[in-house]
């Protein structure tokens, strides 16, 4: 088994820094390190940086993008619009927007299943958690969570969904 690599912050060095609006919010980074996409939350667009070149591109993703998250086959992107409480879908290969469908109000952070079939999305204002089949954006259910929900993730080997509440509570899900 190799050794894991340390990361020492004395030692970081700043490669890049890259104008993003006012908010940046979100970021997901492509598995071969070679793009990545950055939300910027207060405008309509996602951000797509070279990281070969530093090249910056945009998609027109819509108002307030917040969260990203990839499908694990990378083909799609899926994006929080935080005032409208809506999920947006990216077709990454052809470049076209997807459906979207609104989970609750103030969507903030979202997670995606192992297999990329399920998005798991927290609605700040409506205290819930949300399930979206990933297919054709479609909710598949929605329940309270807890008081202002606000990060989530999705563990692979357990399947367990973690929700993040700000009031200073973690709450796991099992999706067994």
């Amino acid at each position: 088994m190799p050794a894991e690599a340390e990361v020492q912050t004395t030692s970081l060095k700043l490669i890049k820094t890259i104008k993003i609006g006012r908010y940046p919010r979100g970021i997901a980074i492509t598995k071969d390190s070679k793009k990545a996409f950055v939300a910027e939350m207060g405008g309509n667009r996602i951000y797509v940086i070279n990281l070969e070149d530093f090249t910056v591109s945009y998609i027109p993703i819509g108002s307030n993008p917040r969260a990203i998250v990839l499908s694990p086959d990378e083909t799609r992107m899926y994006v929080t619009m935080n005032l409208s409480g809506r999920v947006a879908s990216w077709d990454l290969t052809h470049n076209i927007a997807g459906k979207s469908v609104k989970t609750g109000a103030r969507a903030r952070s979202l997670a995606v299943s192992a297999d990329g079939s399920t998005l798991f999305v927290v609605n700040f204002e409506s205290d819930t958690m949300s399930s979206v089949r990933a297919s054709n954006m479609k909710v598949l259910e929605t329940i309270k969570v807890c008081n202002e929900p606000i990060g989530i993730t999705y563990d692979v080997p357990t399947s367990n969904t973690w929700v993040a509440c700000y009031k200073g509570q973690i709450k796991i899900y099992s999706n067994n």
